[in-house]
């Protein structure tokens, strides 16, 4: 598999496009729509796509890549009234307030809802990053990415849960510089940076990560993702 957030997305997209059935004449609307990576392999089906987000630009970058889909600066709690026969939302309902509301508008919205969660953090590779970059980290509380507290709120949504899958995703970086910049770029990242030399932080990072360096000098990841699949109750 190819290395970057696209080759990435591809696996996890492709999956839910395949546990949602999309096919010509889907009629898709795909909630944080982000730069439109999912929309434009659904469209590439001939799903029928919208996508909703609140980032503009992240909305201007997926109506460039799917020239025949709609897409709008709109909340997830305030989709477009439909009908779809297919509503998304991957990798959305960690970053929303009331997941359970985002859920109860989609079932609302569409026949099929399906939605995507990272794993748990022992079931992905990527916390190797974070423990090489702060040594104690906050406690949390119940996450969206527990399978059990995944379900629950998709019931408290007045969804009927039909699947709840496992996909694992490879994570491929080429080189050490590929891996690194893009970690030193995010909050702890940046935090980790001001409280230690870069040498010795790099040191650090490519310690954890000597377990996971493959045989031509770059790196590989497993991580998990969980993929609900559900109809209005």
């Amino acid at each position: 598999m190819s290395g970057g957030a696209e080759g990435r997305g591809a696996v996890l997209h492709e999956a839910v496009l395949d546990a949602t059935a999309v096919t010509a004449g889907t009629r898709l609307l795909d909630l944080g729509c982000g730069a439109g990576g999912l929309a434009r392999r659904a469209a590439g089906r001939g799903a029928r796509v919208t996508g909703v987000d609140t980032d503009p630009d992240a909305v201007a970058q997926a109506a460039a890549a799917v020239p025949g889909g709609t897409f709008l600066v709109r909340h997830a709690q305030d989709p477009p009234p439909g009908p779809f026969d297919v509503v998304t939302a991957v990798q959305l309902l960690g970053h929303v307030s009331d997941p359970v509301a985002v859920l109860h508008r989609a079932g609302r919205a569409g026949g099929v809802v399906a939605a995507t969660v990272w794993g748990r953090d022992r079931e992905c590779d990527l916390r190797v990053l974070q423990e090489a970059l702060a040594t104690r980290r906050p406690g949390r509380g119940p996450a969206v990415n527990e399978p059990a507290r995944l379900r629950a709120m998709a019931e408290r949504a007045g969804l009927a849960v039909e699947l709840l899958d496992e996909v694992v995703v490879p994570f491929d970086y080429a080189d050490a510089a590929e891996l690194i910049g893009p970690l030193l770029a995010t909050p702890v990242g940046r935090s980790a940076a001001r409280r230690t030399q870069p040498d010795d932080l790099r040191d650090a990072v490519l310690e954890h990560l000597a377990p996971y360096r493959t045989g031509d000098g770059g790196y590989r990841l497993h991580n998990l993702f969980r993929v609900l699949v559900a109809r209005t109750a």
